[in-house]
């Protein structure tokens, strides 16, 4: 027998019905490591005002072109930016204002 201190039954019930599949919630925290590392924040904080490219990310930031493309990749990969090419140069984007929207909100909410 199930003993709970504040939870009915059917408390209980709703709840894990409301609780998101595994799938879903490796998602999220997926999705939300991207935020979790300071030079990812950086790299979306600039794309947030203007699409640019590695060099111009570096030039910014203070950080090697290496580390930019390899953050970039990680945020690619999880859809945040994407990028066209302009002749030889990647320009790098936010695929949504959603992400600005977030980082604004965690912001706010410090």
């Amino acid at each position: 027998m199930n003993r709970f201190l504040l939870l009915t039954e059917r408390n209980r019930r709703e709840i894990e019905n409301a609780l998101p599949h595994e799938n879903a919630t490796r998602a999220l925290a997926d999705y939300f490591s991207n935020f979790a590392d300071s030079t990812r924040i950086k790299i979306l904080t600039c794309l947030s005002m203007m699409n640019m490219c590695v060099n111009d990310l570096s030039t910014i930031l203070g950080i090697n072109q290496t580390t930019i493309s390899h953050q970039l990749k990680t945020l690619k990969d999880q859809g945040l930016v994407s990028y066209r090419r302009e002749g030889k140069i990647l320009v790098y984007f936010l695929t949504s204002s959603s992400v600005n929207d977030i980082m604004l909100y965690a912001v706010q909410a410090l």
